[in-house]
């Protein structure tokens, strides 16, 4: 089973990049969303989520996920995926989840994209 999640995060270019390390279920979810809050509250719209150290995502971990995209949203702002494991790149593409969030290869790709 995978280890509770953890998540370091880092302001860059206006931008909030989370990188976490664990399990998103609803533990690892409340984790990411809390820490979103604090900086959209703060008016981040950009958000880069780093899986790379996050092989496995349940429903309810997406469930917060979405929660992240809807708000961005309304704000024209914007989520993209990085590095993910091909089966979570998998589920959240079962989930439709890239219809209204983005995805890269790595962290420098997002910040790319969110100027272009």
């Amino acid at each position: 089973m995978e280890k509770e999640l953890t998540l370091n995060s880092e302001l860059k270019n206006n931008c909030l990049i989370m990188r976490t390390s664990g399990y998103v279920n609803n533990t690892g979810g409340e984790k990411i969303a809390a820490e979103f809050s604090k900086h959209f509250e703060n008016g981040i719209k950009n958000v880069v989520l780093n899986f790379e150290n996050s092989k496995v995502v349940n429903s309810i971990g997406i469930s917060f996920l979405i929660e992240i995209i809807e708000k961005l949203n309304e704000v024209q702002g914007k989520l993209i995926f990085t590095n993910l494991d091909p089966a979570v790149e998998k589920t959240l593409t079962i989930m439709g989840l890239f219809n209204f969030a983005g995805l890269e290869k790595s962290d420098d790709d997002a910040l790319k994209s969110f100027k272009g």
